[in-house]
């Protein structure tokens, strides 16, 4: 962590290079035991485990940094093309319109927060904000108030499924590092997101009160181009069907398929399907979270497509935008892969599994902990999740925990919402588009999100408890 953090805070280097020096550096001071019985923990035969602790120290990285590629390469890529297409084709402005035609202007907040919540899925959380922040300007042009409330409310909706809901690259991550059911982990990381989110909410009609900030022209959007947003012809944008299709589609996929790997589930598919059982093939191949990602971005690429615009510049120019964009977060996060599987090879989840006994410190206190420590460090909250579940992988085993490890998946993303401040991207970006200065973003942004991680704590510890899915 120190040689990480330093790397970033200090060095100032790009965080894919700070975790591949870090993982080099934890590599090359592993004992060559600790590899041997990491190895055998993992089931492998003694001269397997003995073969791996032999290998050069930059082969034992590049080979967890391809392991990672292999997991989550392709499923980042879909998801990626998924969310560039919803902004090119006017979905996701279709989405936001409806939301707020059905709830009305008098619950516009609320519009806000689901839209946000339901594009931060597909979507990178700093993309649904600058998508979303014309429309909430828009807003408050037609009502004279409530500009803090639709801000806060755009960020609340977003900023949770960005860290909790796969196919988001940190969640994403982290469900396939502990080895948690894409669907359990969309299902319950849905479950806790709307709980913070609500949260958030409260808070953020609680500070509306108490801070009125004003609607300000932005190097990014004058008042007059908002103003323009409000014109924009309804006609241009494709139906709201059509617009949900690529996010609902692949979870409901995806959820389809989660019973199959659980016995009672297997056999309630069998008995309804006995008459045609090719059905429950179907259903495996569709539901799988790679399929299921690709068929949304299929269709996210006809909506483009059916929306005027020529198939082969959507295919090139779109396709290859979204690829570069997935293309950086999956040099991090494998980064973080490579980084995350030496430490494991250190021996550092047993260690830290005795501390915790030792220091009566549960282990969703410690994940959250851990992650919120490394995001206010650096800032980033998908570099936090990367390295607080490569120090608590190896440990979040259900016959260790007494719990299902998709609570440890959700405690390390709310303690990734932790404390954001300036040496966070997503808070230029929100100072620098939405019009607030430093001061109030602090006030405001900080505070909340800070509010959402504890609340998130609370309720992943409850849920444990109650549902330990065990």
């Amino acid at each position: 962590m120190v040689v990480v953090l330093g790397s970033i805070l200090a060095l100032r280097l790009h965080a894919f290079l700070a975790l591949v020096l870090g993982a080099l550096v934890v590599a090359a001071l592993t004992p060559a035991a600790a590899i041997v019985q990491h190895g055998l923990s993992k089931k492998l035969s003694p001269e397997a485990a003995q073969r791996v602790a032999d290998q050069p120290v930059i082969e034992r990285v590049t080979r967890e940094f391809g392991a990672t590629v292999g997991r989550i390469g392709v499923l980042i890529a879909f998801a990626s093309i998924v969310g560039k297409c919803l902004l090119d084709s006017g979905g996701a402005d279709r989405i936001v319109r409806s939301t707020l035609r059905v709830l009305g202007e008098q619950r516009a907040s609320l519009a806000f927060l689901s839209s946000g919540f339901l594009l931060g899925i597909p979507v990178f959380f700093e993309t649904v904000f600058l998508l979303m922040i014309p429309l909430g300007k828009a807003m408050r042009m037609r009502t004279g108030c409530n500009y803090t409330l639709y801000v806060m409310c755009i960020i609340a909706g977003a900023t949770m499924t960005h860290s909790l809901v796969p196919p988001t690259p940190g969640p994403l991550f982290v469900a396939k590092e502990l080895n948690v059911d894409m669907g359990l982990m969309i299902l319950c990381g849905g479950v806790v997101g709307a709980i913070t989110a609500g949260s958030g909410w409260l808070y953020a009609r609680w500070i509306n009160r108490r801070l009125d900030i004003p609607l300000r022209d932005t190097a990014k959007a004058s008042l007059a181009e908002v103003e323009a947003l409000l014109k924009r012809d309804e006609s241009q944008l494709p139906p709201f069907w059509l617009a949900v299709l690529p996010i609902v589609l692949p979870v409901l996929l995806i959820s389809a398929a989660t019973p199959l790997d659980a016995k009672g589930g297997a056999e309630f598919y069998a008995r309804l399907f006995a008459a045609c059982p090719a059905v429950i093939d179907v259903i495996r191949v569709l539901g799988d979270s790679t399929i299921a990602l690709g068929i949304a971005a299929l269709i996210a690429l006809g909506t483009v497509v059916r929306q005027g615009q020529k198939a082969g510049d959507v295919l090139d120019k779109g396709v290859g935008v979204a690829l570069e964009e997935a293309g950086l977060i999956i040099l991090i996060i494998a980064a973080g892969g490579a980084f995350g599987g030496v430490l494991q090879q250190t021996g550092i989840g047993p260690r830290l599994q005795e501390l915790s006994k030792t220091y009566s410190i549960g282990i969703l206190p410690l994940a959250w902990a851990v992650t919120a420590v490394v995001r206010i460090a650096q800032g980033s909250a998908t570099v936090a999740m990367v390295t607080a579940v490569g120090m608590l992988g190896s440990m979040a085993k259900p016959e260790l925990l007494g719990f299902h490890p998709v609570w440890v998946a959700l405690a390390i993303g709310c303690g990734s919402k932790m404390g954001p401040w300036m040496n966070d991207s997503g808070f230029w970006v929100i100072c620098k588009v939405s019009g607030f200065t430093e001061k109030e973003c602090l006030s405001t942004f900080t505070v909340m999100l800070s509010i959402m991680g504890v609340v998130g704590l609370g309720v992943v510890m409850l849920l444990a408890k109650l549902f330990p899915l065990v």
